[in-house]
């Protein structure tokens, strides 16, 4: 990403990018650096991609590392996000011993610029055990979950506890979240780039095509869900609904994902649903290249509705895509779905598959909800989810945690 935050001016205002700023001037030259475990493929990545190039842009010097492992320490990660999202997972001394093995090896490697670091963030379980390997760190250290870890694996938990019990601060996406922890806890909910191949306004020619060269007839609404091939996701979920659904209405379903490097099981979820949906022509499954953004954004603009039937869900960035393009969600009644769908304004929230057929065939027979739906999902998003409101965030709280640091050296 080459765009400065100027760009920004013709969708936020004059006002949001000055309050930018003029927050950022007590941060000038402050070194920043962001610590995940991939660089394509969720959430996460997305976020930083445009995130480190916009904080620089504000005089800060940031930027961005990533965790490097093998398959047993991805495993073993995924177990960690699994148990943070309640699942009864397995966790051997073996994992723990890949695990810290590999973070120990990353950190010879990052220990130089980490412990240099004015500010360091490091996301979700992944790097976590980094700040025990940098004592000679002199910034402040934030841990960011993105993770609904309301309901956490107790086993999981205790271990991740003892990981990040030291940080400066945590961040979480809602407060229900958010945990007990010895130190500052901030909620930050994440956010999306207007001006992202995902997101920018592309010319319906380009929406036609998409769907020929993809080998979707656009001879009746299209249903889609984009979301990595997870089983949080619950894709074979949205599959049984379409089937239910298609007793009484014509429609087509597209399944658009990819997997992510960082994600062991997406091969395997990815065959589960492929075997739900044999024999059925108006089903489309697509796997997808981590860096088919405006392919996404045409299927997204095609569609008529956007599902996203999660059962665990740190926020859903797809859901706040799909309503800034002025389309109604039917989403999981989880975690960050929550603060996005709401009940006959944005969308509906779902439970079951049947829940979920019984308010697509509502929509679909009130075109004037889905249209007034659409239009106040993108004001929606416009005034909570852009990504300026998200940057504020963070400046604001590397300034509080800054002065925090300064008053208690004051005060000793």
């Amino acid at each position: 990403m080459d765009r400065v935050l100027d760009d920004y001016r013709a969708v936020v205002g004059d006002n949001a990018v000055s309050q930018l700023r003029q927050l950022a001037g007590d941060l000038a030259g402050a070194k920043v650096v962001h610590v995940n475990s991939t660089k394509s493929g969720g959430g996460v990545a997305e976020i930083l991609d445009w995130l480190i190039p916009l904080m620089n842009d504000l005089g800060l010097d940031a930027s961005w590392e990533v965790i490097e492992g093998n398959p047993d320490y991805f495993n073993t990660t995924k177990a960690f996000h699994n148990g943070l999202q309640g699942n009864n997972v397995a966790l051997t001394q073996s994992m723990l011993d890949a695990y810290e093995t590999t973070v120990a090896f990353n950190a010879r490697r990052l220990r130089p610029i980490l412990e240099e670091a004015d500010f360091v963030f490091i996301h979700d379980p992944q790097p976590a055990k980094l700040l025990q390997l940098c004592p000679d760190r002199k910034g402040m250290w934030i841990w960011r979950c993105h993770i609904d870890a309301s309901h956490p694996n107790r086993k999981v938990w205790r271990y991740l506890h003892s990981l990040v019990s030291d940080y400066d601060a945590s961040i979480f996406s809602m407060p229900d979240f958010a945990q007990r922890l010895p130190h500052a806890q901030f909620i930050i909910a994440p956010s999306i780039d207007p001006l992202s191949d995902k997101n920018r306004d592309i010319p319906e020619e380009e929406i036609a095509a998409t769907l020929e060269t993809l080998k979707i007839p656009n001879n009746c609404p299209i249903l889609t869900q984009v979301s990595r091939f997870d089983r949080f996701k619950d894709p074979t979920g949205v599959i049984r609904t379409f089937k239910l659904l298609s007793e009484s209405v014509e429609a087509r379903l597209v399944l658009a994902g990819g997997g992510a490097t960082d994600d062991p099981e997406g091969a395997a979820v990815f065959e589960e649903v492929m075997d739900e949906a044999k024999d059925n022509d108006h089903i489309h499954v697509l796997m997808l290249p981590s860096d088919a953004h405006r392919t996404i954004n045409a299927l997204q603009r095609a569609s008529t509705i956007i599902i996203q039937k999660s059962t665990q869900e740190g926020f859903g960035l797809t859901v706040t895509e799909a309503l800034w393009k002025g389309k109604p969600v039917i989403g999981g009644n989880v975690g960050g779905i929550r603060l996005q769908v709401h009940n006959h304004h944005t969308g509906y929230l779902v439970n079951t598959p049947e829940g979920a057929a019984l308010r697509i065939r509502e929509l679909l027979r009130n075109p004037v909800k889905i249209s007034n739906m659409g239009q106040t999902g993108k004001q929606f998003v416009k005034e909570n989810f852009l990504l300026t409101r998200h940057l504020r965030e963070y400046l604001t709280l590397m300034l509080g945690v800054r002065r925090g640091l300064e008053n208690h050296l004051i005060a000793q």
